[in-house]
């Protein structure tokens, strides 16, 4: 049971066992999507330069440090959600679909102190992770610096201090962080970043950016009522839903134009159509159906067959290159 007022967990909360279990949840280790970004930095480099020893462990310590920081943009984001009632809003009509598991202060399986101290240790510790992999990186260019740093103070921030996510810049937030965790990487490997790879480092971002807009309509009336702005909660149902159109056309329309940038081959939108094809199904199940958990799940999906086929496209570029040659 929660307080209506402010989402908090009563007697049941104050006496959480705070298990590893617990911790994986706020940490929501179980969502990957941000990570995978890595598998395709590394399908974007030379041939010769993808099975170097020291690029692989520069990719193992970045995706560490991706992961803290991570657990401690949504430990903070569950803080949050939990204070202002939000989480308990929007997670208690359907917990059988969403998991009220995966918010661990609101099931009563955590309490406010442990979740705490969890995400400022791991705050601490993902900023010291990025410190140590750009010291160690081939290449500093000052760009990629920037980034990184901008990266890091920005998903700490998100529902934190600044509350980057309640002032109106969540989604800038949800297509940035995934091409800042592409460009990053393939900068301190390389030094450099040509318009192919910011192509596909915007076509990786798109992804949670979209199935993120689905989250935040099937959450409009919770984030409304807390004072957290996002298009969702702003406008009208039916503009929201042109919205999410839009914004699904715009990632159709750069895979299709992809080819238009120098580098990236002709054939790239054939090998993404299945990703197009995903792009109209959870637009019908989403607007035509109203079926908004159903078609996150959809958009979820494209995402993840967006980087298997960007790096299977990758691989086989480098392959025709080389038989080319």
């Amino acid at each position: 049971m929660t307080d209506q007022t402010t989402g908090r967990a009563t007697a049941a909360g104050s006496t959480a066992r705070g298990g590893l279990a617990a911790y994986a949840r706020l940490a929501k280790l179980d969502i990957y999507d941000y990570y995978i970004g890595l598998p395709l930095v590394w399908s974007l480099l030379a041939p010769a330069d993808r099975w170097r020893p020291e690029h692989a462990a520069l990719l193992a310590l970045i995706l560490l440090a991706e992961v803290v920081v991570v657990a401690a943009m949504v430990g903070f984001d569950d803080i949050t959600g939990f204070r202002d009632g939000s989480d308990a809003a929007n997670y208690g009509s359907d917990a059988a679909r969403r998991r009220l598991a995966r918010k661990p202060l609101v099931a009563g399986t955590l309490t406010e102190a442990q979740a705490l101290r969890f995400s400022w240790a791991a705050t601490v510790l993902g900023a010291a992770l990025w410190a140590l992999a750009v010291a160690a990186a081939p290449h500093r260019p000052a760009w990629t610096i920037v980034l990184a740093a901008v990266c890091v103070l920005a998903s700490v921030q998100y529902s934190w201090g600044l509350k980057i996510s309640y002032r109106g810049f969540q989604e800038i937030f949800l297509i940035g962080l995934g091409v800042g965790w592409v460009l990053v990487p393939y900068g301190l490997l390389t030094g450099e970043v040509t318009g192919a790879v910011l192509v596909q480092a915007v076509l990786f971002g798109a992804g949670p950016m979209v199935f993120g807009l689905y989250s935040n309509t099937n959450d409009a009336a919770g984030d409304r009522a807390a004072g957290r702005i996002t298009v969702a909660a702003l406008v009208p149902a039916r503009v929201n839903t042109a919205f999410v159109g839009t914004v699904t056309v715009a990632a159709g329309l750069l895979i299709v134009g992809a080819p238009l940038v120098e580098g990236v081959p002709w054939w790239l939108p054939v090998a993404l159509a299945p990703v197009l094809l995903l792009r109209v199904a959870h637009l019908v199940v989403g607007a035509l159906r109203g079926d908004i958990l159903r078609a996150r799940r959809v958009a979820i999906h494209a995402h993840r067959a967006t980087v298997v086929l960007l790096v299977t496209a990758n691989l086989a570029a480098s392959l025709l290159d080389g038989a080319a040659a």
